[in-house]
């Protein structure tokens, strides 16, 4: 009976030991691959939110001055004498 017993301690412990050891082949595994695909993702040229939000300010700050400075070049054109005005550019998208 004592035999048992220890035969049970003995196999309760290796597939212990053996969970275990496939737990951290499993961590060791999802820990490359995000690696790998931080470095696949930093290989590329991507830009971050901040970024992104800083240039498409810029952008519209810039059309905005452009349609003020057109819309004075009209005036001034139309205070000239009536010469052939600037085509109006086509509206913008989601604005």
């Amino acid at each position: 009976m004592q035999s048992e017993n220890r035969l049970f301690e003995d196999l309760s412990k290796v597939v212990n030991g053996f969970a275990g050891t496939i737990a951290g082949v499993g961590r060791e595994a999802e820990a490359a691959a995000r690696e790998r695909a931080r470095e696949w993702i930093g290989g590329l040229d991507f830009v971050s939110r901040d970024e992104f939000e800083a240039v498409k300010a810029m952008a519209a700050a810039a059309r905005d001055e452009a349609d003020a400075l057109r819309a004075r070049l009209d005036a001034l054109e139309a205070a000239a004498g009536g010469t052939k005005p600037v085509p109006k550019r086509a509206p913008r998208k989601g604005a």
